[in-house]
């Protein structure tokens, strides 16, 4: 289904002058993708917002520099992945992180929550959202995004020896940590 959507849109870009719509579809199709991206590189609610945002501002000025070498998603992943380094990157951020007195934004707390929050799936993602940052993308990349590994290694603009490198050295912290909370420590 991705691919003909890919195709889809592909095939849109080249045939519409309708540029506000192709930015319509694709955030639609992929806007939950980009967020969830730039929250796991972050782990702020509100940065990935601010993120989000920029990346489509970004996307609608340069659709028609698509150059098709890869998929839609893995673009707008690349996109998120580089808009989320420069804000890191910048004086902004340093200070607003440093400064930062408020909590993280929260849920309140419910018995509902606390039956998901149990869950072993939630449980592996929070594991996940604590690798190291290096770990931590080639794991969403692929497990959460379904890239290849070849894809991968487009949008973080490494070997994919690096990526399978990376993959063994997360899938081995995982096991740690899973085997550590196991045992309560």
């Amino acid at each position: 289904m991705d691919s003909q959507r890919n195709f889809d849109f592909l095939k849109y870009m080249v045939e519409s002058d309708d540029d506000r719509g192709l930015l319509n579809e694709l955030m639609n199709a992929y806007g939950k993708d980009v967020w969830n991206y730039a929250y796991s590189i972050t782990r702020k609610w509100d940065m990935a917002d601010d993120i989000s945002q920029e990346v489509f501002i970004k996307v609608f000025r340069n659709m028609h520099a698509f150059r098709r070498d890869a998929s839609v998603k893995t673009w707008l992943l690349t996109i998120t992945r580089n808009t989320a380094i420069d804000f890191q990157r910048s004086a902004f951020f340093r200070k607003v992180t440093l400064s930062d007195t408020m909590e993280e934004r929260g849920e309140s707390e419910s018995v509902e929550h606390d039956v998901l929050a149990k869950a072993t799936v939630n449980d592996m993602w929070r594991m996940v959202l604590e690798l190291p940052k290096k770990y931590r993308e080639v794991i969403i990349l692929y497990a959460h995004h379904q890239l290849s590994l070849k894809e991968i290694a487009q949008v973080l603009e490494v070997t994919e020896g690096t990526v399978k490198s990376r993959m063994f050295h997360a899938r081995q912290k995982l096991s740690k940590m899973k085997e550590a909370s196991r045992n309560g420590r």
